[in-house]
């Protein structure tokens, strides 16, 4: 048995993969399992129950309830890290000397704490949070929600401080490294992409007679891609436009019944939503906030044919040369048209193969994580 034990600590079960916050974790656990690593997994669970699954992939797992309720928003602290308080956490942490890494800051309630003093602390950056908040913010409609949002946004710029304490910062974009080095010179801060659920390229070569966007769709940002997606852009072209993810609200649902071109589709299960990747002709990614590493654009990457993104969408990433960039409406409806009226060959596939496969490999992160934290 290897030698090598590492605290990973969730802010949520991540099993199943099925949104891009967990899946940098989960396929993480995968990829660090097949090198040999012993993982003891600690995560805080609300609305997802403990997964067997985790059990091969880890030496422990272990599962605390998420302390959600008005109370635990009131603190100086933000309500998604206050909510992931324990007292058993600690205690386990406590009884070794391995080294911890915590995923987001919604995780890092204990990265200050003395009784840590000492141990090699990893954080594992996803946004910058309270950038990611404001965006929400804006975003939001509802009133009460807004409120929520920018205080949140507030509390997180206050807390992200904490940083300070970690032993080393493992980032998901470019620009998101550059600017956590500037917050923290003196900290060791490393662009590290995220990990994916894509051990082989399946794109498929040949034209499909769709276009997609997808996303968690309970989340306000992605239903602002969406209604910009049906209204500003598919509402004025002849494709076809097809909505697919997790949890999408009533009002994206009669939007898209407006319009004659437009399907919503509704919690697909992983092996649908890749099929649905992989047979657009066009998979169209849009956000308007620039943080973190969009974990769809590496799944679209991987397993799509044409990609039309906005700037947004690529921001730090490096992934411009193997997507067609459209800035505003009247490029995406460029772009959409344009795709539309070709093939994807052979070539493009090769080409992007080779691309993804040299810098996007789990096992090269694993090794390098690895190496980062044992070395």
């Amino acid at each position: 048995m290897s030698d090598k034990h590492l605290h990973i600590v969730s802010f949520d079960v991540p099993y199943p993969p099925n949104y891009g916050g967990v899946q940098d974790v989960y396929y993480k656990l995968v990829a660090l399992k097949k090198a040999g690593v012993n993982i003891h997994l600690h995560c805080f669970k609300y609305g997802r129950g403990p997964a067997p699954e985790l059990n091969e992939l880890c030496t422990e797992v272990n599962y605390y309830p998420r302390k959600t309720g008005i109370w635990f928003s009131l603190g100086i602290r933000p309500y998604i890290v206050q909510s992931r308080k324990s007292k058993e956490l600690i205690q386990r942490l406590e009884k070794d000397n391995y080294p911890i890494l915590f995923e987001g800051l919604h995780s890092c309630y204990l990265l200050s704490d003395n009784r840590l003093k000492g141990r090699k602390k990893i954080y594992r950056e996803s946004n910058i949070e309270h950038q990611y908040y404001y965006h929400l913010f804006k975003a939001e409609r509802n009133l009460l929600r807004k409120f929520y949002f920018v205080s949140a946004s507030l509390k997180l710029l206050l807390f992200q401080r904490i940083l300070k304490h970690a032993t080393l910062m493992l980032v998901v974009s470019q620009d998101d490294t550059e600017y956590l080095q500037q917050k923290f010179r003196s900290q060791r801060v490393i662009y590290l992409p995220s990990f994916h659920a894509n051990e082989e390229f399946s794109a498929l070569p040949g034209k499909g007679d769709y276009a997609l966007y997808h996303g968690k769709l309970s989340v306000s940002e992605n239903q602002e891609a969406a209604r910009f997606l049906i209204e500003k852009v598919f509402s004025e072209l002849d494709h076809k436009l097809v909505i697919a993810g997790l949890d999408p609200p009533d009002h994206i649902i009669r939007l898209a019944k407006s319009y004659p071109n437009v399907e919503v589709v509704s919690n697909p299960d992983d092996e649908s939503m890749s099929n649905l990747i992989r047979n657009a002709q066009v998979n169209v990614l849009v956000t308007f906030q620039p943080t973190g590493l969009k974990l769809k654009l590496l799944n679209t990457l991987y397993q799509g044919r044409f990609c039309v993104a906005n700037p947004e969408m690529l921001a730090g990433t490096g992934l411009c040369r193997l997507c067609e960039v459209a800035r505003g409406i009247d490029q995406l409806k460029e772009k959409i048209n344009q795709a539309f009226s070709k093939e994807f060959d052979v070539a493009e596939v090769e080409n992007r193969r080779k691309i993804l496969e040299k810098n996007y490999s789990n096992q090269a992160k694993a090794e390098r994580l690895i190496n980062l934290i044992f070395c």
